[in-house]
């Protein structure tokens, strides 16, 4: 087994490969002039388990070709398989034709995958996850609920209620509020543009409850920030939110410093690129999660198992 790192958070494959005890496999990402991906593995893989760690985050583009252009070159070099590591899959909030003559690009993302040569693909809280439909090869659909639940658990909460910001989000937020054993509630919401949104009321009692927002991704904060000034204008105690993918870009973070929410928590499946100011801001590693499925699918076992 050998584990490789494209450039896009290179501090998380270090954590993958420390978590299993592995040396990290060596290659070499560079740049021509004119932009181009340049790509050399310096080891020698032939008949080899491969795993790239690479997640989409911004650049996006430039992280998704250096990814294939590294699955190419591990291919040429005789790699017996290549499991690509993508904890944050971009464009996978283009799922579906929601107006005419728009792309399916999540599915034009997965083929391109496939076509470079990798045979598997392990990803986190997909957006949505029928994607992983969109491939013709094995997909592990990992949880970051393990990591994000024993943190929660250190919070004391008092009478948790656990918030889904819009209709998209109950079904994880159906599983968090089992799991910490707390109430339901739902935002109504109405997206009238890609950033924005129109909220309509709340379904559940908030009132005197400390209260968790949970959601896939924080993008541009918008949802999420309106969630949090409805928990608080109803008489919220405290107020959590709470995201699998920090993406934060746009006006997420002067939405959150105005939002205030108690805490903002999220996993480190994308690098932060700005330190936040005026809101408190958890970063949970999901480094440990994530060996543990690249250990378990080299010895050929289960990986649903680590989520009963």
């Amino acid at each position: 087994m050998r584990i490789f790192s494209g450039t896009a958070h290179p501090t998380l494959a270090e954590g993958i490969c420390s978590f299993l005890g592995e040396e990290q496999g060596k290659l070499v990402v560079e740049k021509f002039p004119d932009s181009e991906t340049k790509v050399q593995i310096l080891d020698d893989v032939r008949g080899l388990e491969t795993f790239v760690a690479q997640s989409l985050a911004r650049p996006v583009n430039e992280s998704l070709m250096e990814l294939l252009v590294i699955t190419d070159a591990l291919r040429r070099a005789s790699a017996r398989s290549i499991c690509a590591v993508v904890p944050y899959f971009s464009y996978a909030r283009q799922d579906r034709k929601h107006k005419g003559r728009v792309p399916i690009t999540a599915k034009l993302v997965a083929n391109l995958m496939t076509t470079a040569g990798i045979d598997r693909v392990l990803t986190m809280d997909l957006h949505a996850t029928q994607i992983q439909g969109f491939f013709d090869i094995p997909v592990d659909h990992l949880f970051s609920s393990p990591v994000l639940l024993e943190y929660l658990e250190t919070l004391s909460l008092v009478n948790p209620v656990v918030m889904a910001p819009d209709i998209g989000s109950v079904k994880m937020a159906d599983s968090y509020a089992k799991k910490l054993g707390a109430e339901l509630a739902i935002v109504e919401k109405r997206r009238v543009a890609d950033s924005e949104v129109e909220v309509g009321h709340v379904i559940g009692d908030v009132k005197n409850h400390d209260v968790v927002i949970i959601d896939d991704m924080i993008s541009t904060a918008g949802s999420i920030s309106s969630a949090i000034n409805i928990a608080k204008n109803q008489g919220a105690t405290r107020v959590f939110a709470v995201a699998t993918h920090g993406v934060l870009v746009g006006e997420s973070y002067n939405r959150l410093r105005e939002a205030a929410p108690d805490e903002v928590i999220v996993t480190n499946t994308i690098p932060l690129q700005v330190k936040p100011e005026g809101f408190e801001l958890k970063v949970l590693s999901v480094s440990g999660l994530l060996g543990e499925a690249v250990m378990r699918i080299h010895r050929n076992e289960s990986v649903s198992r680590m989520f009963v």
